[in-house]
């Protein structure tokens, strides 16, 4: 079950917040929090009917160990607490890594020795990589005294809340479990519900309107990468898949804080016009802004050491960036991808403390191109396809062999022959580069009849074209 789809919008979510709300309305709520938690229990369910039982028991076990962790405190429980934390983060480390890394593990082990062990081929359960950074945080903050021990309701809540569950915001347990646990957020409030209502609205038309066409071409071309792609057609499936990524997961967020609103939960803010960045050490500071700030706040932190040489913040980073990219994926091509992005804001870094930042445009510009080569090795297949579409992308040679006449005659018949996704790719741009972000446009939100024709129109397109059910991009990490 996915937001853009009738089946959520015309029966799980008017049951759902009906139901909280009737049950708010008498207050009654512990009962409407356990409907809450069951009804996102059950949102989990239909996506991985199979993985549900592990899932539901990581959870109680976090939450058992979180707990024991707060209560420990104190010198005399050191050892006790250091054991309670390497047990609970092995274990969600151990459960993510079996789900999302054994295929991986073993057959590079066969590769390597040649042995034949079989592949699993397990699939991948949806949010995994979510909700265990959640529970990792949640574990690491108790341990540190930095938690106390919620109420089981607000802990379930914090973690199964149905909006943010699957592919975030990545949601931290200060900024979430305190709204459910305050009474003031069980009253409806219809200025949350009319923003919730806008904002979801645009998160919507993001998916379906710009995201979905750019990724069905795009994902065609790199599903069939073969030695005689051309030069344009590698530039622009990868643009046009840069594009639909952003589009994809911010629209997501957008509906899921919009959804959040619903029930009077602010969700933390996942982007803030990232192309809009002058160089990759801002991009990643607007770019999956949860995800950043949880690599940030537990691997960089606990690496970086200002005056050791060994662990000063260009080290810190490349191991960061190298963890972000082992999280986002089981290949050889994602390690890389890390490794490229630690690179580039190692040296966005450097330029920066030395002031030797190129001006404005130019940066923006040539950050937007590192993003697109990077999407690359991202998006495609395997490393040889990702080499055939650096070496297309890069072979300006022949393709200005025949003359310069004839190189401006191609563009033209390719540019006629894309019309339709070219114009998407552009309006895209325009909005990444020149329009309001969704939370300028949400500060400046007046339930008026504008903000309200705004919304249903977004919401009519968006209605018409839900025939066919199309998932989110990041269902897959």
């Amino acid at each position: 079950m996915i937001f853009s789809s009738y089946k959520f919008l015309f029966l799980f979510l008017p049951v759902v917040a009906g139901g909280y709300g009737i049950l708010n309305k008498f207050k009654f709520y512990y009962l409407s929090k356990i409907w809450l938690i069951l009804a996102s229990m059950f949102f989990y369910s239909q996506g991985s009917p199979d993985f549900f039982p592990f899932f539901m028991g990581s959870v109680f076990a976090n939450y058992v160990v979180g707990s024991a962790l707060c209560r420990l405190q104190g010198d005399e429980n050191r050892l006790q607490r250091k054991l309670l934390l390497a047990a609970g983060v092995l274990g969600n480390v151990f459960l993510l890594g079996y789900y999302k890394y054994y295929d991986f593990f073993v057959e590079n082990l066969n590769a390597l020795t040649g042995t034949d062990f079989v592949l699993k081929n397990i699939a991948l359960p949806i949010g995994i990589s979510f909700f265990t950074f959640q529970l990792i945080a949640f574990l690491v903050d108790s341990y540190r005294g930095e938690t106390r021990e919620y109420h089981v309701l607000d802990y379930l809540l914090f973690i199964t809340f149905f909006p943010q569950l699957i592919v975030g915001p990545i949601v931290h347990h200060k900024e979430i479990a305190p709204q459910f646990e305050d009474t003031r957020n069980m009253k409806i409030n219809y200025n949350n519900i009319a923003l919730g209502i806008f904002v979801f609205s645009i998160g919507c038309a993001k998916k379906m309107l710009l995201a979905d066409p750019l990724n069905n071409s795009a994902a065609a071309f790199y599903a069939q990468i073969n030695p005689d792609i051309t030069l344009l057609e590698s530039w622009f499936y990868t643009i046009a898949y840069s594009v639909s990524y952003y589009f994809d997961l911010s629209g997501y967020t957008d509906m899921a804080i919009g959804l959040g609103l619903l029930f009077n939960i602010h969700l933390p803010e996942n982007f803030n016009a990232p192309f809009r960045a002058r160089n990759f050490q801002v991009y990643w500071q607007r770019q999956h802004m949860t995800l950043s700030r949880f690599l940030g706040t537990y691997v960089f932190k606990n690496v970086f050491r200002k005056g050791n040489k060994w662990r000063n913040y260009y080290v810190a980073t490349m191991i960061t960036f190298l963890v972000s990219g082992i999280w986002h994926g089981a290949g050889w091509n994602f390690i890389i991808w890390g490794i490229m992005n630690g690179i580039l804001v190692c040296i966005a870094a450097y330029l920066s403390y030395n002031k030797k930042e190129p001006p404005y445009f130019i940066g923006v510009t040539t950050t937007f191109f590192f993003i697109v080569l990077t999407r690359v090795i991202f998006v495609a297949s395997n490393l040889q396809d990702t080499w055939t579409v650096y070496r297309a992308m890069f072979g300006f040679p022949a393709f200005f062999s025949s003359g310069i006449l004839n190189a401006f005659r191609r563009i033209c018949l390719f540019v006629t022959h894309h019309q339709k996704d070219g114009i998407i790719v552009f309006i895209g741009l325009l909005i990444c580069w020149f329009a309001p972000t969704t939370k300028t446009l949400s500060e400046k939100f007046k339930p008026n009849l504008l903000c309200f024709a705004y919304a249903a129109i977004l919401l009519a397109i968006c209605l018409a074209k839900m025939n066919q059910v199309v998932q989110f991009l990041y269902f897959q990490f």
